[in-house]
């Protein structure tokens, strides 16, 4: 299943992966995901459980890194994958792509 969330609006969205089949939402599944903050940057990420990956980003506990500095952040797509090391391979390819512009124009669709 690949989902987007965008300024309250939900969007069911194609994977741009050739190959890949979604996968119901299920106990077990590793998701690939992007956060945007109020800025327009973006951040991907890849995780068993989005939404708590979201609050550890968010928390204003520990080390000071990347998403803490640049937060707050909010959910505007992911996508599920069957296994970690599938998620890991999608994080990469979408991170190759190293272009905020190809994100939105083909992920966000916009």
């Amino acid at each position: 299943m690949v989902e987007s969330r965008r300024v309250g609006i939900n969007r069911q969205l194609a994977s741009s992966s050739p190959g890949y089949r979604p996968v119901e939402t299920a106990s077990g599944n590793f998701w690939v995901y992007i956060l945007e903050n109020a800025a327009g940057r973006f951040y991907i990420g890849s995780s068993d459980d989005v939404d708590r990956r979201l609050g550890e980003h968010n928390s204003d506990e520990g080390h000071r890194t990347f998403t803490h500095k640049n937060g707050p952040w909010r959910l505007v797509w992911r996508e599920a994958h069957p296994g970690r090391s599938d998620a890991i391979k999608r994080e990469r390819k979408i991170k190759s792509m190293k272009s905020a512009k190809w994100i939105r124009e083909n992920l966000l669709c916009g």
